[in-house]
């Protein structure tokens, strides 16, 4: 385990992760009846298929979420205090 503390982002970001990963899965599970000619799956598989680009959206959102957050806190820090 990290012991750094969780930044605003990272869970959008592992999410992202696991639902690309089901998503290149299904589509992995999608073409291979199409290449040893059997029967093709139900269409529930090609729905699935679908979360490899929102896995990657949702990804890209706690990426950058991450990004302002990390500029707002080296804003705040750059700014003289004033007393």
């Amino acid at each position: 385990m990290s012991d750094e503390t969780p930044q605003a982002g990272d869970l959008l970001v592992r999410i992202g992760a696991i639902m690309f990963l089901v998503g290149a899965v299904a589509t992995l599970a999608t073409v291979t009846p199409l290449f040893i000619g059997s029967e093709p799956l139900p269409p529930v598989f090609y729905w699935m298929c679908m979360l490899m680009g929102a896995g990657f959206l949702v990804a890209a959102a706690g990426v950058i979420r991450s990004a302002v957050a990390q500029r707002r806190q080296a804003e705040a820090a750059s700014r003289p205090s004033v007393p």
